[in-house]
């Protein structure tokens, strides 16, 4: 488990948002386009919402009201519950997490260049465990529970 956000950390956070509103967009799409170099990642993924550009738009309003709320996260309970219910349905496990991390990661560095110090990247590389711990809690809860994709035997092994 990921400790819990530092003031500092928080504050680093909370100080990307303006860029994250101008490029998160660009930031996400570039993560998917490192992510689906792996074709095993790709296939977790539904292609019409990559091709629609819906999933990165979403991803990056994510990102963004993380940055925004990364001293209130009880405020992103409901777009935590969300997000792991459309996790469990597309089978993501625990260790799908770190591709996603160094992805995103490098697409922040790719996107922002020297403005992604390693004081930011390291910010977000904690930010990022943070709530991944919180998602693997809640997706691991829904898999036992047998929900939203149905019965627990459609756990994915």
């Amino acid at each position: 488990m990921s400790d819990a956000l530092t003031p500092e950390t928080i504050a680093i956070l909370k100080s990307t948002a303006p860029a994250l509103q101008e490029h998160g967009l660009a930031i996400t799409t570039r993560m998917y386009e490192r992510l689906f170099v792996d074709p095993q990642m790709k296939a977790l993924f539904d292609p019409s919402a990559q091709q629609s550009g819906e999933q990165p738009k979403r991803l990056a309003g994510a990102i963004l009201a993380y940055a925004q709320n990364a001293d209130r996260l009880d405020a992103l309970a409901p777009a935590i519950e969300r997000i792991a219910k459309s996790h469990v349905a597309a089978h993501i496990k625990p260790e799908h997490y770190p591709a996603v991390a160094t992805a995103l990661l490098a697409a922040i560095k790719d996107v922002l260049g020297d403005a992604a110090d390693e004081k930011i990247l390291d910010a977000w590389g904690k930010a990022y465990w943070v709530l991944a711990d919180i998602l693997i809690a809640t997706e691991a809860d829904l898999y036992a529970k047998g929900s939203p994709s149905g019965d627990p035997q459609n756990r994915p092994q």
